[in-house]
């Protein structure tokens, strides 16, 4: 039996700081990422997962340091998901069910190498 490789999800969204979800509406994301994480989990298919919060630094080539997080494309880093799957089209079979698109969001599938 082929050992499964491991991959990561990045979550990535455009934040809208005029829109604050309700708490009803938020209430709902979590169920969704509840159970989005949850089927991961259930199978065997789940390592890690972190969200990111919005305080960071950005340390550049030269040593400088500037406060922010890094906005690419008008698009957050939101977190990110290990998962074991047996190839790449499986991890993203699994990454099409995230809650995030239907926020208008992305995710990124990468595979992880071991350094």
């Amino acid at each position: 039996m082929e050992q499964k490789k491991e991959f990561m999800l990045m979550f990535r969204y455009e934040p809208s700081f005029d829109y604050q979800p309700t708490a009803a509406e938020m209430d709902e994301m979590h169920q969704q990422w509840g159970a989005f994480i949850g089927n991961i989990a259930i199978q065997e298919k789940l390592v890690s997962t972190h969200q990111l919060g919005f305080e960071g630094k950005q340390i550049s080539a030269d040593h400088s340091v500037i406060s922010g997080i890094y906005i690419s494309e008008k698009q957050i880093l939101a977190g990110n998901m290990i998962v074991k799957a047996n190839s790449l089209d499986e991890a993203v079979e699994i990454a099409k069910d995230c809650p995030i698109l239907s926020m208008g969001g992305t995710v990124e599938v990468r595979n992880i190498q071991p350094m």
